[in-house]
């Protein structure tokens, strides 16, 4: 067996040991590793003593024998510090263990090893599922809340840029909200269009199929007229808008956060929401109500059209019926609640590109909840606005 000094006493070179004789060697052997903790290990030689101890715990591997046979006096710091030893070549893949340990040694050890950490408590199925369920639920309401105050927050933002734009006209970026109804009106009148006449027809040929049961295909008209006007022509028209110009706004002004484009703004003085909020939200209460005025002629020509080649109801009557039964007030109701609407697309979509994260996943996933929040909150106002003016007997 060869020995070597890793922490000698005094005298050594190294100077790694006590004065009080204080020591850690270690004995090569076929065998493996052995360690002879030597001399008194308390809180006075436990200083000179972690050099020794972090070298024989560097990169240790096998089996190695912690020797405490001439282990001297011993208090809990001395303790601790042997402890540390055997857990280190524990965890640098050393198979540690001790030989020849004193009882008052054993006991020391024992009060300063770290109790094992507790075993989680496996919690029942309906404990889990009640903590995930109401979990969850906290989770949204705080979102709701964050997001909430947010809008609020970018609306208020708004408000003031609109009053300073006032007090000094060259502030209003024209061209901006120009370019964004070219975006959000001129390109979305095709396919708002398209989606008018379709519906428009639709409803025309599902009302005609049932009253002409009854004899009373003069009612598809008043189907037409009412339910195009008052509700479906808005509806659709926000929807069709919120998922094709709302989706734009937050992948714009989300790529912009990703990029610290907004950041960039704020620092050279700024204000993100009169630049990039403010111009889209005007432009938004500018083209719904107009894209909406488009889907209504399309779905009342649409109706038109499908009355006459189902039901041979000539366009003249079909337009003199349509101006005895539907007035005025019907078109206003469903128009009053496209810039509402409007605004709460661009609100929603702002809010949601500002809360986009630096990574592509957290800009598909903020887009989509753009889409999804203000479909829900259109038809929301949409049944708000049904009961408000039902009890106006409007």
């Amino acid at each position: 067996m060869v020995l070597q000094g890793i922490a000698a006493e005094s005298e050594t070179l190294d100077g790694a040991g006590s004065a009080d004789g204080a020591s850690l060697r270690t004995a090569e052997s076929p065998e493996g590793t052995r360690l002879f903790v030597e001399g008194p290990w308390t809180v006075r030689t436990v200083a000179s003593l972690e050099a020794a101890v972090d070298a024989a715990i560097g990169g240790r591997k096998g089996a190695v024998t912690i020797d405490l046979g001439r282990l001297g006096d011993l208090d809990t710091a001395g303790a601790w510090l042997i402890d540390r030893l055997a857990r280190g070549l524990g965890e640098s893949g050393a198979e540690a263990s001790f030989a020849r340990i004193p009882d008052n040694a054993a006991r020391l050890l024992k009060a300063v090893e770290p109790p094992p950490p507790a075993p989680p408590k496996a919690a029942s199925p309906g404990e889990a599922f009640g903590a995930a369920l109401f979990g969850r639920i906290g989770r949204v309401v705080y979102d709701l809340w964050d997001d909430f105050a947010t809008g609020f927050s970018l609306l208020g933002a708004s408000v003031q840029g609109i009053l300073r734009a006032i007090v000094s006209p060259k502030r209003f970026r024209f061209t901006s909200i120009v370019f964004h109804i070219e975006r959000i009106g001129l390109q979305g009148v095709p396919i708002v269009a398209l989606i008018g006449l379709l519906v428009g027809g639709i409803i025309a040929q599902q009302a005609a199929f049932y009253f002409t049961e009854f004899g009373a295909d003069v009612f598809v008209v008043d189907m037409v007229g009412l339910l195009t006007l008052r509700e479906m022509g808005v509806l659709l028209t926000a929807i069709m808008v919120a998922g094709r110009s709302g989706s734009a706004f937050t992948a714009e002004i989300g790529a912009m956060k990703m990029r610290e484009e907004i950041d960039a703004l704020k620092v050279i003085g700024v204000d993100p929401a009169e630049v990039l909020v403010l111009p889209r939200l005007i432009a938004m209460v500018i083209s719904l109500p107009l894209l909406t005025f488009v889907a209504d002629i399309f779905a009342l020509a649409g109706g038109a059209v499908v009355a006459y080649i189902y039901i041979d109801m000539p366009v003249a009557t079909f337009i003199a019926r349509l101006r005895d039964v539907v007035g005025l007030n019907t078109f206003f109701v469903g128009l009053a609640k496209a810039p509402f609407m409007a605004g709460m697309i661009a609100i929603i979509a702002a809010v949601e590109g500002l809360k986009v994260k630096g990574s592509t996943e957290s800009l598909g996933k903020h887009t989509t909840e753009s889409v999804v929040k203000s479909i829900f909150v259109i038809i929301l106002l949409d049944g708000l606005f049904a009961a408000f003016f039902a009890t106006l007997g409007y």
